[in-house]
């Protein structure tokens, strides 16, 4: 992965966005607030906070808002790394690592396909596990699948 003094330049940079986003997040039944922040090729990042809902199963995720912010219209797609935080409010970051759930992990490979990458994924927590998209989501199912 590495990637050098920029790369981690990068990550300390998406690290922070992720949790100024989780900062944001509407979470008032599980108070498990998620941000995330996606880097794109041409530099652009977008980010997302989890959003909750009174009938849990139409919560949104942060990883799903992001996608569904670059899905519909920043133009990018080529998605080379992103960071993913969560916690109690005001404490993103702190605690075990948070890595992305399934159903992220199968939002977020919709985009790395569109953009043929396999992004960098940087799960925050009191250690910061740095791994790639292809290896939390081995053989998985995408665009590439139906074309």
């Amino acid at each position: 992965m590495g990637g050098g003094a920029a790369m981690i330049e990068r990550k300390e940079e998406l690290l922070a966005l992720a949790r100024e986003a989780a900062g944001l997040a509407y979470a008032p039944y599980s108070r498990f607030h998620v941000g995330a922040a996606l880097l794109f090729a041409d530099s652009s990042i977008v980010t997302g906070s989890n959003v909750e809902n009174a009938s849990y199963g139409l919560s949104l995720c942060a990883e799903t808002v992001a996608v569904g912010k670059v899905l519909s219209g920043t133009g990018s797609r080529q998605l080379v790394a992103l960071a993913v935080t969560g916690g109690e409010p005001g404490r993103p970051g702190r605690g075990p690592s948070v890595t992305p759930c399934g159903r992220c992990r199968q939002m977020l490979n919709e985009v790395a396909q569109l953009g043929d990458t396999d992004p960098i994924v940087w799960c925050d927590g009191d250690e910061v596990i740095e791994t790639t998209l292809g290896a939390l989501l081995p053989h998985a199912f995408g665009p590439k699948n139906l074309l």
